[in-house]
């Protein structure tokens, strides 16, 4: 049987379009003859160089009927490759789109989504495309389970300060949860490319001057997935306050790393969330989507009020509990959840959906 021939377009690179772009190239490569044009300046491990070439080399001569998946923001969709198939695969977290959005998502022939949560959310904004949900995946060869010997309870938290993943809210959470004299820590790995020095010191400050600012640390931004993986492999438990999610492959990695696990029960990680793997915070409500920087009142997302700051406080209460009488288990659970969502399984699905 002949090979797929697929064209794609995808920024290349260590941020969250670019992370989930490069392991479906990937994962994608080894099923298909893919042809790659990047958006932005690639920048891949020297160990993936080969297949970023062979796929750069395709480019030269692709095939223009093939179908054509563009790994990019809603609001720009317009710049494909040949006459097939035009498959736009956004990752977006609110529950509306804007006029722009949705004039760019009506001219796909199809359109590919991380979650059953991100097609209602298509279909109740009256999309009439063909929709699939194709989910995300963990790079299982990196992320693997991993015994923290830290003697500290690590809480740790990572993806870029903002307001949508509810980093206002962690640090109090936190602070209720312990006293200084708890052996805790928190671990913030979230510097954030598109603020200002500034703007990226003003949120460390939020937690080096809270009550427990000095069980907090503040963890530079890794330069690889290998290097993300060591630090996760040092904490005890990932804990992800977010109002709305495209994906958070961040707590999907943890989970790989075998690592207990809090979250919101909202937006796109109720994918692979569930309340055998994850300490689930339901949030009651929803609001406008506002933060005065990114969000500016387009949409909803999932409201965090007091109520859940402490229903989140409780749980790392309890871990920790768990951990000093040594009854924290390795989340076997979250590990089994992880092997089923493989970047070789998005790859799987891609080819099965553009087969139909």
């Amino acid at each position: 049987m002949d090979r797929r021939e697929i064209n794609l377009i995808s920024p290349i690179n260590q941020l969250g379009y670019g992370v989930a772009g490069l392991n479906i190239l990937k994962s994608l490569s080894n099923l298909a003859d893919v042809s790659l044009w990047t958006i932005g300046n690639p920048d891949a491990p020297p160990e993936d160089h080969p297949v970023l070439r062979q796929s750069l080399q395709n480019a030269l001569r692709p095939s223009f009927t093939a179908p054509c998946i563009r790994i990019w923001h809603q609001h720009d969709m317009g710049q494909f490759v040949g006459r097939g198939e035009k498959i736009g695969f956004p990752i977006f977290e609110l529950d509306t789109f804007t006029d722009v959005e949705h004039h760019h998502l009506s001219s796909l022939d199809r359109i590919f989504v991380c979650s059953e949560w991100a097609k209602d959310v298509c279909l109740n904004n009256n999309l009439k495309n063909k929709i699939d949900v194709i989910p995300l995946g963990v790079d299982q060869n990196i992320f693997k389970p991993k015994e923290s010997s830290e003697e500290a309870t690590i809480f740790f938290n990572c993806g870029k300060w903002e307001v949508r993943k509810g980093h206002d809210v962690l640090v109090s959470a936190f602070n209720k949860a312990f006293s200084e004299e708890d052996n805790v820590e928190l671990w913030m790995m979230c510097s954030n490319p598109f603020y200002s020095p500034e703007e990226n010191k003003e949120w460390e400050n939020l937690y080096k001057n809270s009550k427990l600012g000095q069980r907090i640390k503040i963890i530079p931004r890794q330069e690889s997935q290998q290097e993300v993986y060591n630090v996760m492999g040092q904490a005890h438990c990932g804990i992800f306050p977010s109002r709305a999610e495209g994906w958070n492959l961040e707590l999907l990695e943890m989970m790989a790393c075998g690592k207990t696990v809090i979250a919101t029960n909202y937006s796109a990680h109720t994918e692979f969330c569930t309340p055998k793997n994850c300490l689930l915070v339901d949030l009651e409500n929803s609001e406008t989507a506002y933060d005065g920087k990114w969000f500016k009142g387009q949409g909803s997302w999932g409201k965090i009020d007091q109520k859940s700051v402490d229903v989140f406080a409780d749980h790392m209460s309890s871990v920790h509990h768990l951990r000093k009488t040594g009854k924290l288990s390795p989340n076997e659970e979250g590990v089994e959840t992880a092997r089923n969502f493989s970047w070789n399984n998005t790859a799987k699905e891609i080819i099965n959906v553009i087969s139909t």
